[in-house]
């Protein structure tokens, strides 16, 4: 694939606005892309979330062994358009660099991903059987992935690569924390504020828990060597109706990030005890919610698919990648829920430049992915 076509791909998929919705046109388009290869064996799967909202999954090649690449086709808002010196949806090249929403977080590396599967099958050079996975509702709950998940459609994969910007492909992700959010309600009783006695106080009822919850929290306090502490916010509070009355209702949210040596089940056990503990007491009216938890993902760095991607990482860049944790979670913390016990790891294009205005991927960077995806691919496979 020559580097006009492959820089036509990435213009196309940022030119579509995928903010949390819309993604079927993104997996419409990509599937265009395979379907010439067909007669080569390829299968394209759409997987419906919702109208608009489609995962795709392409597969090329044949074998007992599936290499897995991954990239979500959804973006942020991109905020103040006046704050952009471009339209977001509009990519534009200056110097050197692609200007868009998505730029960086994530579309080049999932277009860098597609364009080095669309050049082996153009070259009738299949390495062996790679599945792409191309998923919605990453930002906003990594809900595709969890719904490709669930379809046992990542069960047969031997190693999971997604293609997340990691410093302009100089680390490999290959562990990172989990994300507990939680919405807790406490309902009370209104009254005058001068017969407090005639009421019961949600606010107050809803402070005992933020309290007593991060107490509980703090007692785990295993420590990952690479990834440190689980951590725990009160992020989010609000209640009452007025200044003179008893308060009959409150809020408020929490973010848990969490490590491999606590499982959300873990966490669950914790919220959910207290909150019956509290309820047991007269007049309490507590209730929690959990808004797409996510498990940490596990990982070592010695892996052979870490020593392999640093390998191909040197031969193509000139530098060794850095095998490093991240704190934020990403489709793979859905994908370890997977009936196969595969690694998993993040490695792509992009820069700093993500979820801000002004994001942008270097178009030599963009370029080298696809060679190293490529490369990469014929090593795993041993070609």
């Amino acid at each position: 694939m020559d580097q006009a076509h492959a820089e036509d791909v990435l213009k196309k998929v940022i030119a579509i606005p995928t903010v949390n919705d819309n993604e079927k046109e993104v997996a419409d388009y990509l599937a265009s892309l395979f379907a010439p290869y067909e007669d080569q064996g390829v299968t394209i799967e759409e997987l419906v979330y919702s109208p608009g909202r489609s995962n795709l999954i392409v597969t090329i090649g044949a074998g007992e062994t599936t290499l897995g690449f991954s990239g979500h086709q959804d973006v942020v808002d991109p905020g103040d358009l006046a704050d952009w010196d471009t339209d977001p949806f509009v990519p534009t090249i200056k110097e050197g660099r692609l200007i868009g929403r998505g730029a960086s977080d994530m579309k080049s590396g999932l277009a860098a991903v597609v364009c080095a599967m669309l050049a082996m099958l153009e070259e009738k050079k299949v390495p062996g059987k790679i599945k792409l996975i191309a998923t919605v509702g990453e930002e906003s709950g990594e809900y595709g992935a969890a719904q490709v998940t669930d379809a046992g459609l990542a069960d047969d994969l031997s190693a999971l690569v997604i293609a997340e910007p990691t410093d302009g492909m100089r680390q490999i992700c290959y562990t990172s924390k989990g994300v507990v959010d939680y919405h807790v309600t406490s309902k009370g009783i209104a009254a005058h504020s001068s017969r407090p006695h005639e009421g019961e106080d949600a606010i107050a009822h809803l402070l005992e828990f933020a309290n007593e919850v991060q107490a509980r929290l703090a007692r785990l306090d295993k420590k990952d060597p690479v990834l440190g502490k689980l951590t725990s916010l009160i992020t989010l509070i609000k209640g009452g109706e007025q200044i003179n009355s008893v308060p009959s209702q409150a809020e408020l949210s929490g973010n848990i990030r969490t490590i491999p040596g606590y499982t959300n089940q873990v966490i669950f056990d914790v919220i959910d005890g207290l909150i019956d503990e509290l309820n047991a007491k007269p007049g309490y009216q507590l209730s929690v919610d959990y808004i797409y938890p996510e498990e940490p993902m596990p990982g070592d760095a010695h892996t052979p698919l870490v020593q392999l991607l640093q390998k191909v990482g040197l031969e193509v860049f000139g530098h060794t990648l850095t095998p490093v944790g991240g704190t934020g979670a990403s489709d793979g913390s859905e994908f370890v829920r997977a009936k196969g016990d595969y690694p998993i790891v993040m490695v792509g294009p992009g820069s700093d430049s993500q979820h801000q205005p002004n994001e942008w991927v270097s178009l030599a960077a963009y370029h080298q992915a696809i060679a190293f995806y490529q490369q990469f691919a014929n090593e795993f496979f041993g070609k």
